[in-house]
Formats: C-alpha cells, sequence, structure tokens
C-alpha cells in the first residue's frame, strides 16, 4: 500500500515536467522535457488548487462513451480541444463492453485513452493492469465528491476512477392511486393488502425479490453488508449476520401482499404494470425515468425506498467514472480531459441531457438538481447507499445470493439456513479463485 502511494506521487511530479512519448503499443514513457516554467495554480469556482498540467505536444485523444451519453461527453470534449487544443475523437462503446476491449486492445495500443465502465468491474481492471491510478488529481477528486463515490472508485486504497455520476433506485409511485408515499414498509404492507388482488393481476408494490441489487436493502437497512471493511474483506462476509436476519424478516412478510414467484417479476413485467395503473408502487433505477414519465405524466412520484426494521433503507449504488487506459501515449492530456469532465459544470450538464445523479458535492446542492423533484430524490437515496464492492470476488456472491433469495421467496425456506448455504458457496467460489 505504501509503495503504491509513493509510486503515485513520484508520477505526479514527474508528469508536471515532461511529455510523453507517442511510441506504440505500452504505456507511454517520459523522455524529453516539457514546459520547464513554473506552472500557475488552477482555480475554478472553489474547487481544490493543484498546479497545472499540460497536455504532450501533437495528443489527439480517443474517448469511448455509451450511445445514450453521448451527447454530453460530445460537449465537454468540445470545450476541452477549445481549452487545451487536443483534438478528441468519441467512439461509441457500451460501458458494459469497455473493459473486456481495453483488456485486447489496450496492449497493442488500440484502445481509448479515456473509458468509462461500472466500478464493480474496478478489481479487475487493476488487478490486469488496464487503468492508471488518478494521481495528480487524486486530492482535488476526493476533495470535491461525495464520500461513496471516492470508495467505489478506488481499489485496495488507491484512488483510480475520476466520478462523473451515481445510480441506485428509489420507489416510483402513481400519484393517482397513492396519495403519499408510505415512509416505512409497515405502510406500504398496510396499503398494499387494499389494492393487490392476484385474479385481477394487480398489486401494491413490487421490486424484483430474486436480485442481489434490488433486494440488497433487506440485507444491509439493519447493519447486514456484501463484504466487510468497505467491501474489501473476503474473509468478512455479512449477508447471513444477526443484523442481515432482522431485515430479511421484513423481506419475508412481503410475500402475503407480493403473491408471485421471484421468477416472474422481470423488469418488463414491472414496467407493463407500472405504466397501465395496475401496480401502484415500484423500486427501480433511473433508467426507468423517462418512460415511466411519459406514461405517467404528473400522476408520476418518486421517494426514498421506505424504512426496514425501523432503519433507513441502504441500497446500493453504482459510480459512473472515466478512467485513464493505462497504455495511452497520452496519459497527461487523459488525466486532464477526465479531471475536465468531472466538473460541476459538466455532471450539471450530464443529469441535465441524461437525468443522472452528480458525485460532486457542490453539483448535488445545486438548484439545477435541488429543484428537480425526481433527481433531487435519487440524490436523497444515493446519500443512503453503498457502493457496489469493485474487488474481483463481487462476481462470486451475485449467483449464490440471487438462489437463496429465490429460495426463501418462493419456497419459504429457513432464512438462517439458506444464507448460510450461499454463504459458504461464496467462500468456496473464492477460495477456488473463481473470480479471475
Amino acid at each position: 500500500m505504501k509503495m503504491k502511494k509513493i509510486l503515485a506521487l513520484i508520477s505526479t511530479f514527474t508528469l508536471a515536467l515532461v511529455t510523453a512519448c507517442g511510441g506504440g503499443g505500452g504505456a507511454a514513457q517520459p523522455e524529453s522535457p516539457g514546459n520547464t516554467e513554473t506552472p500557475p495554480a488552477q482555480e475554478s469556482q472553489g474547487e481544490t488548487a493543484v498546479p497545472e498540467l499540460l497536455p504532450e505536444e501533437g495528443a489527439k485523444l480517443v474517448v469511448w462513451e455509451s450511445r445514450d451519453e453521448r451527447a454530453y461527453t460530445d460537449a465537454v470534449a468540445k470545450e476541452f480541444t477549445e481549452k487545451y487544443g487536443v483534438e478528441v475523437l468519441v467512439e461509441e462503446v457500451n460501458p458494459t463492453d469497455q473493459l473486456t476491449k481495453l483488456g485486447q486492445d489496450g496492449p497493442a495500443g488500440l484502445a481509448a485513452d479515456v473509458v468509462v465502465f461500472p466500478h464493480d468491474s474496478l478489481g479487475k481492471a487493476v488487478t490486469s493492469n488496464l487503468v492508471m491510478p488518478n494521481d495528480f488529481f487524486e486530492e482535488k477528486t476526493r476533495n470535491n465528491n461525495t464520500e461513496a463515490a471516492i470508495q467505489g472508485v478506488s481499489y485496495d486504497g488507491v484512488l483510480y476512477g475520476y466520478p462523473r455520476a451515481a445510480e441506485t433506485y428509489l420507489l416510483y409511485y402513481n400519484k393517482e392511486l397513492v396519495s403519499e408515499p408510505p415512509t416505512s414498509m409497515e405502510e406500504v404492507i398496510e396499503f398494499s393488502k387494499t389494492f393487490t388482488d392476484k385474479s385481477k393481476n394487480r398489486y401494491g408494490f413490487m421490486f424484483e425479490t430474486g436480485n442481489l441489487y434490488f433486494a440488497y436493502p433487506f440485507l444491509a437497512s439493519t447493519g447486514g453488508y456484501i463484504y466487510g471493511n468497505g467491501g474489501t474483506d473476503i474473509n468478512d462476509i455479512g449477508i447471513n449476520s444477526e443484523q442481515t436476519l432482522q431485515s430479511m424478516e421484513v423481506y419475508a412478510s412481503l410475500r402475503e401482499i407480493l403473491p408471485v414467484k421471484s421468477g416472474d417479476i422481470t423488469p418488463d413485467i414491472k414496467r407493463g404494470l407500472f405504466t397501465s395503473g395496475d401496480l401502484a408502487m415500484d423500486i427501480n433505477g433511473p433508467w426507468e425515468l423517462g418512460g415511466y414519465k411519459d406514461a405517467l405524466g404528473d400522476n408520476l412520484g418518486v421517494a426514498p425506498i421506505p424504512s426496514i426494521g425501523g432503519q433507513p433503507a441502504v441500497s446500493l449504488s453504482g459510480i459512473k467514472a472515466w478512467y485513464v487506459n493505462s497504455y495511452s501515449q497520452y496519459p497527461q492530456a487523459a488525466r486532464l480531459f477526465a479531471d475536465f469532465a468531472i466538473s460541476k459544470e459538466a455532471q450539471l450538464k450530464l443529469s441535465a441531457l441524461v437525468g443522472s445523479v452528480p458525485t460532486n458535492n457542490e453539483a448535488q446542492e445545486d438548484d439545477q438538481i435541488k429543484n428537480d423533484e425526481y433527481i433531487s430524490a435519487f440524490t436523497e437515496q444515493f446519500r443512503s447507499s453503498v457502493p457496489m464492492p469493485s474487488i474481483p470476488e463481487m462476481a462470486n456472491v451475485w449467483s449464490p445470493v440471487g438462489a437463496a433469495l429465490a429460495e426463501i421467496w418462493d419456497n419459504n425456506k429457513d432464512i438462517k439456513e439458506t444464507l448460510d448455504k450461499a454463504v459458504s458457496q461464496i467462500k468456496d467460489l473464492n477460495s477456488g479463485g473463481a473470480a479471475k
């Protein structure tokens, strides 16, 4: 850990004084002196001042971005080029495909300089030496973004990502059916008893009961967790802890008002029921916001997830972030772009275009966010969330826990015994190296 910090610090000072070569497929190595003048401090809207980093002479960048969020990146790229004179080419690559593509194309010098992928894949990216630490802008990034965002884009104590948006889920409700959103699961049950009618395919409340991502509040709200020490200790699994059992009892009690097999609760089914008025409340993410607004208009309401076991509901969150390719020919320009693209202004631009939740502290307090009924609700829930563990062993959790949830929900299996079995399976997978 200390060696990583020392190397990152050396890299910070070195990159401020030299430019990288424009050679072939390997990571760029500093060769010739750059600007030898003492660089001025950067000052921007109250953000942490850092020495100026200059792009390499003749630098050109390739950035990978999703189709859905390209409008934001195109706008930021244009502003970046105007400021630094660095040409930026934006290529459309699905974020879930970028890590695999980076692993294939990075060593050959064919990958983008700056990429974006789900933060729970960070551990694999780091252990495969595919991304560079966020070293030069580390202090600035830490100071300007939420703690959860920083945790999500760090691995083994080292910051790698440049967080740009947060993603979690909350309670959507139909105002025509629900006058006031419930604040507790007890209130959810009380309402649903009067509304649910399985014979008419009508339900008061629904979520993907067999999906760990959406069921996490019923594991964690009373103190449970996946891996200990901020999601990094694979020897400390809290899925079957005593704290978890308390909130899982609430989970099991919801079968009374949602008498549907876990496998029959799919995104498509929920979407159809909610938009047709046959589902009063749905736990879902921001990807449904546009469609739900189109279907319900002013009748669409959003609220934090109701409390569980007397405690605020703790959801899982994902952090979208930029990462710099280890094999970039222009690591200084790439760092500059990643930092430039996560400013308060850039995150507000992204939120305006796609409805994302900023990770920047000042952006979260901006009127644009606070006055938006929907985004402010997501922001509130995000503050009660924890980022998904980013270590490679997270891949070993999804299937065993999903199977356990289905057994508890569908077959009324004993909660403690079923979760104990899931934890045993996770330990076996971890010890067998299945996460590699």
